[in-house]
């Protein structure tokens, strides 16, 4: 049997968003969890965060791989084209 712990939304009064509307956003954000908003003592919304789209795990496997050795030294090859590799004095 696989037991896990219920935790309890953080509740919030109509009034106390207003005054505290950012303050609760970011906290739904830093959080993660929902909000329950209530007026009068009863339930009449709630602000969730929204969900991810992917995780990082997804994310990286969309990343293209670096160069491989042979193919970053023809690329530092063809990047110098015909310039030699002497100094010059810009000014001079």
């Amino acid at each position: 049997m696989t037991m896990f712990k219920m935790q309890k939304m953080k509740t919030i009064t109509a009034t106390d968003l207003a005054r505290k509307t950012r303050e609760v956003l970011d906290a739904v954000l830093r959080d993660r969890q929902t909000v329950l908003i209530e007026r009068n003592h009863i339930a009449i919304a709630q602000i969730t965060p929204p969900q991810c789209s992917m995780t990082v795990a997804q994310a990286l496997t969309l990343v293209r791989p670096g160069l491989t050795a042979a193919e970053g030294r023809r690329w530092l090859k063809e990047s110098r084209g015909n310039f030699d590799e002497k100094r010059r004095d810009p000014w001079a």
